[in-house]
């Protein structure tokens, strides 16, 4: 009869092994005293053994009872931090979170994002991992990330996709340039110019996108040299190798070696957030609040 205990004979002989008194117990427990004391009885039954001496000045623990209040308490205590960690993971506020993102990403509102969600959710397990934008769609797609930052993806098959940031594009050149002292040009005036642009691999339509800026005057960039980061393509503008187009969110990292110049162009640069098709995890579906919740205007 053993596997017939359920928790409530066992919060009810915590109540009365604590108060050592039926009445005091029934009261504690929102029961009239007749029932508990049945209760109990019946878990002394279900035992084998008395966990209370009784007489009419007093109740006292068994031995047999005294041993059973610390492995009582010891079960309850468990029972509800299970279930305390149960409602948490239902509330996404535990967990693992794995983040995948393009470097522009940290110039816009992905650090604000983070910070707030870091704050609301401080026992979630955040791993951050950077990317290309095609790193960021294949992560998202074999479930190696769970959301993810992306720059100018535009829909993926299997993903969902939305705009959080969008901006302009900007000319990058050396300081000594003779564009250097305008105050805003056309892609125009970069013809013949040789650039230094990142791999198209990193994100073929981010790619496209940039050398439609000048593909609308006529003519396609001329590549001279190819750079992973934003920081290395903007040390090469600067050491004079060539001339880029970015997003305006660069101009934060330039160094005095280039100019940023606002590009008169109504073609715009996005930053992206993105998961898997139908994803129901409340993880992510907190992460995606904030995100949303953080979404900016336009930067210029």
């Amino acid at each position: 009869m053993v596997d017939q205990i359920e928790l409530r004979h066992l919060r009810y002989f915590v109540a009365v092994a604590e108060e050592l008194h039926f009445g005091r117990a029934a009261a504690r427990l929102h029961l009239a005293q007749p029932p508990l004391s049945q209760q109990i009885k019946k878990l002394e039954e279900m035992l084998g053994h008395a966990l209370f001496t009784r007489t009419s000045r007093a109740v006292k623990l068994t031995s047999a009872g005294d041993l059973l209040l610390g492995r009582a308490r010891a079960v309850l205590r468990k029972v509800q931090e299970d279930i305390e960690e149960v409602r948490s993971v239902g509330r996404g506020e535990v967990g693992s979170l794995k983040v995948g993102f393009v470097g522009t990403a940290m110039l816009t509102a992905m650090p604000d994002i983070l910070s707030r969600y870091r704050r609301e959710y401080p026992k979630v397990d955040l791993q951050l991992r950077e990317f290309y934008t095609s790193g960021v769609q294949s992560g998202l797609r074999d479930g190696s990330i769970d959301v993810g930052f992306l720059r100018d993806s535009g829909q993926v098959e299997g993903l969902e996709v939305e705009t959080l940031v969008s901006e302009a594009f900007v000319a990058v050149v050396p300081s000594g340039h003779r564009l250097a002292s305008r105050k805003v040009i056309s892609a125009e005036m970069l013809r013949g110019e040789g650039f230094v642009l990142f791999t198209p691999a990193a994100g073929t339509l981010a790619y496209e996108k940039t050398a439609s800026l000048c593909e609308a005057h006529g003519f396609r960039p001329r590549v001279v040299q190819e750079a992973p980061q934003w920081l290395t393509i903007l040390r090469l503008v600067g050491a004079g190798l060539g001339v880029s187009i970015g997003p305006a969110c660069v101009r934060q990292i330039a160094t005095h070696a280039v100019v940023c110049l606002p590009l008169r162009s109504g073609v715009r640069t996005d930053i992206e957030l993105a998961h898997g098709e139908g994803e129901g995890r409340v993880l992510v579906s907190t992460f995606c609040r904030i995100a949303r919740a953080s979404r900016r205007g336009t930067n210029e």
